[in-house]
C-alpha cells in the first residue's frame, strides 16, 4: 500500500528550490558587477584617469591614503549598499532572505577578487568599504522588502455597492423593508405597486403614465 506524502511545512526548503536560488544569486551578481563597471567607467572618464578591469576585480585601488582610493571605496559602498538593495527588493522581495543574499553577494565578490589578484585583500580600506556596503545593503533591503510585504492588498471593484448592501441589510434587520423604509428623497415607495405613498403623484403598474391623487369634496356624498 502506497504511503501518502506528508505536505511540506510552511517555510520549508521546497518553497525555495535550489535552481531558483542559484538564478537569483546569478542575477544579483551580474547586476552587481554591471553597476560597478558603469560607476568605475563613468568616474574614470570624469576624472580623466585610465580605466582598467582592475578597478572592478581588484582590491588594490581601494586605499585609505589617497583621495582616489577613497573615491573607489565610496563607489563600492554605493554599488553594494544602494543599488544591490534595490535589486534584492525587486528579485528576492522577502525580508527574511535579505541578509543571506547580501552576505552571499559580498562573499562571492571576495572569492572573485582573491582569484583575480591571487592574494587575499590586504588593504583595510577595502575591508571597511565591503563592511559598510554589506551593512547598508542589508538595512535598505530589509526596509524595502518589509515595505512591500506590509502594503495593503486591494481587490477590484468599487466600495459603493458594498456600503449600500450593508446599509440595506441593516435596514432589513431593523424591520424596515423596501416598502416601509424612507428613501433618501423622503419617498416611501413600493416597487411592485408602482406608486408612492408619501406623495400625491405616482406611476401606474403598467408604466403607461402618471396619475395624481386629488382631494374629494365631502359634500358630494349624500
Amino acid at each position: 500500500m502506497a504511503r501518502r506524502r506528508r505536505p511540506p511545512r510552511s517555510g520549508a526548503i521546497s518553497e525555495l528550490p535550489p535552481l531558483k536560488i542559484l538564478s537569483q544569486i546569478l542575477a544579483l551578481q551580474t547586476a552587481y558587477y554591471t553597476a560597478a563597471l558603469v560607476l568605475t567607467l563613468f568616474t574614470s572618464l570624469v576624472a580623466g584617469t585610465k580605466f582598467s578591469l582592475d578597478l572592478v576585480f581588484s582590491w588594490q585601488a581601494v586605499r585609505g591614503d589617497t583621495t582616489q582610493g577613497w573615491v573607489w571605496g565610496f563607489l563600492w559602498v554605493v554599488d553594494g549598499g544602494l543599488f544591490m538593495s534595490i535589486a534584492i527588493v525587486l528579485l528576492v522581495a522577502r525580508s527574511k532572505l535579505v541578509l543571506d543574499f547580501a552576505l552571499s553577494l559580498h562573499a562571492i565578490h571576495l572569492v572573485v577578487v582573491t582569484l583575480y589578484t591571487r592574494q587575499v585583500p590586504r588593504n583595510a580600506a577595502w575591508w571597511l568599504a565591503m563592511a559598510a556596503s554589506s551593512a547598508l545593503g542589508v538595512a535598505l533591503g530589509v526596509w524595502g522588502c518589509r515595505y512591500r510585504e506590509l502594503r495593503p492588498i486591494t481587490f477590484g471593484g468599487g466600495g459603493g455597492g458594498g456600503n449600500n448592501a450593508s446599509k440595506g441589510q441593516a435596514n432589513g434587520g431593523n424591520g424596515e423593508g423596501s416598502s416601509g423604509g424612507g428613501g433618501a428623497d423622503g419617498v416611501d415607495g413600493d416597487e411592485e405597486q408602482g406608486f408612492a405613498r408619501g406623495r400625491g403623484r405616482g406611476r401606474g403598474r403598467d408604466g403607461a403614465g402618471d396619475y395624481e391623487m386629488v382631494q374629494m369634496d365631502g359634500g358630494g356624498e349624500r
